[in-house]
């Protein structure tokens, strides 16, 4: 056949892309039309979402392919964005990292029980879900939400301004803490009982839904969380794999045909989401990569201006185990003076301080490692699952070290590619709904022979092993 060409958008923390997917019934080719850089706009008050810059771009990048079948845009979760009554956008969507939400979650909790909304939701409890922003705007008495009307996500408020509908795609409805599993709609008394007005939230999509048309082109629902779209590129043909989308943020988890809402899985503090095909993603966010970008970028500000290389170089160099972070405490999650913060941890901790730039590094990147084998043992145990290998995928699938690392941590081989599997997940999905395509399984079956994989064995998990105890006794 010929080629098809089908244009993904991917829209991550830190930049946005338009890809242009051709598949020829063999193999799927993405050819970058577009990269821009995602950066928040700072005010007085809050940390915005700069949504009409990102717009823009889109508009762009899909001017800059010739001929395409069909449009898909995937996302981050969480954040979202408020219209009035004429369908106008109210303001610039508030950042998830802003702190406005302080104190949100007891908040809620003294109007729902925290163990009643896992139950029904089984969503991991982090004061950037999209319940607490919006319990956050009705404690503070928000004049926004007075005058909205509809409220979209990230991903459906693009969604709408290409093709005019008002839907909120199933990936993303579940990230918000909002959505019943067992329902399979909004939770109600959850709304009621935080005083979310029910009809600002619009019908739920499934992924693979023809919403629209944006200058001809057929507009398709991928499984539109950026996270969902990536797993459904995981190049693996059996089951026994988890999998961790590497990038700004880290998401280790295991694909499950149904949530597990139990007292373990709330214990572990884990995450149910909606997947591709019904699917659910039984996952833990972790900080991931965000930690070494701040760390660049405090160090850029002091005329220090590493590469990525030169910090991969650095920890290379560096004397491992001599100190470790969690990755996911509080102080690491604003952005700003990253070494700094990441001293200060092990101070408080009674650890050895980091020295040097490359101490920072190779503090940052084994801790990471020992992170992902903690939360994968985690998530074993909650599932009673077990795997034979972690499939990384995503940008961070290319730090070939922080992937060794990985392996001998976890002591299993680690797979790594596609890097960018958001946009190749998001062009299946694509595929698959307008015929080209039979299954995500023949999908995955044709990029478990791509070249760009790579395996990583476990060589050094003696030493990992030593260690591990010392770490896990900073997260007790």
């Amino acid at each position: 056949m010929s080629a098809r060409h089908v244009i993904a958008i991917d829209l991550g923390a830190t930049s946005g892309r338009v890809m242009d997917a051709a598949f020829d019934g063999a193999a799927l080719d993405l050819r970058e039309v577009h990269r821009f850089p995602n950066i928040p706009v700072q005010t007085p008050t809050l940390l915005h979402w700069d949504v009409l810059r990102l717009w823009h771009e889109i508009t762009v990048g899909i001017s800059g392919v010739d001929e395409a079948a069909t449009i898909g845009l995937d996302c981050w979760g969480v954040d979202y964005a408020l219209l009035d009554g004429a369908g106008e956008l109210l303001g610039n969507p508030v950042h998830y990292r802003d702190p406005r939400t302080e104190g949100a979650m007891e908040w809620v909790f003294e109007r729902m029980p925290r163990r009643e909304i896992f139950q029904r939701t089984g969503i991991q409890f982090m004061p950037l879900n999209a319940l607490y922003q919006l319990a956050a705007s009705i404690r503070d008495g928000s004049p926004q939400l007075d005058n909205a009307a509809t409220l979209l996500t990230i991903a459906d408020l693009f969604n709408y301004w290409l093709t005019g509908a008002k839907t909120c795609e199933f990936t993303e409805a579940t990230t918000m803490q909002l959505y019943n599993p067992a329902l399979g709609d909004w939770d109600r008394d959850i709304l009621d009982a935080v005083g979310i007005p029910v009809d600002l939230l619009t019908p739920i999509a499934a992924p693979g839904t023809r919403i629209g048309a944006y200058q001809g082109i057929d507009v398709i629902l991928p499984a539109c969380h950026d996270t969902g779209s990536a797993v459904v590129a995981v190049p693996s043909t059996t089951e026994n794999y988890a999998y961790l989308s590497s990038g700004t943020w880290s998401l280790l988890g295991l694909e499950l045909d149904e949530p597990i809402i139990s007292d373990a899985s709330y214990a572990a503090n884990v995450t149910n989401e909606g997947g591709y095909g019904g699917t659910w993603r039984l996952l833990k966010n972790i900080m991931g990569l965000w930690v070494v970008d701040q760390c660049r970028a405090t160090w850029a500000a002091q005329g220090k201006d590493y590469s990525f290389a030169q910090l991969t170089e650095m920890v290379e160099g560096a004397a491992l185990f001599k100190a470790f972070i969690d990755p996911d405490d509080p102080a690491f999650l604003p952005p700003g003076d990253m070494p700094a913060r990441i001293i200060d941890f092990c101070r408080r901790t009674g650890q050895a301080l980091p020295e040097s730039d490359a101490d920072i590094m190779a503090t940052v990147y084994v801790s990471l490692a020992y992170k992902y084998r903690y939360v994968l043992e985690l998530l074993l145990e909650v599932s009673g699952r077990a795997v034979d290998r972690l499939h990384i995928i995503g940008g961070g699938s290319r730090n070939a070290l922080l992937n060794q690392m990985t392996a001998d941590a976890i002591g299993h081989p680690v797979v790594a590619g596609p890097a960018e599997a958001t946009a190749t997940g998001n062009a299946i999905a694509q595929l698959i709904a307008i015929g080209d395509l039979g299954s995500v399984a023949e999908a995955r079956a044709l990029l478990s022979e791509s070249d760009e994989n790579r395996r990583y064995e476990p060589r050094h998990s003696a030493a990992w092993n030593d260690h591990y105890g010392r770490f896990c006794a900073l997260l007790d």
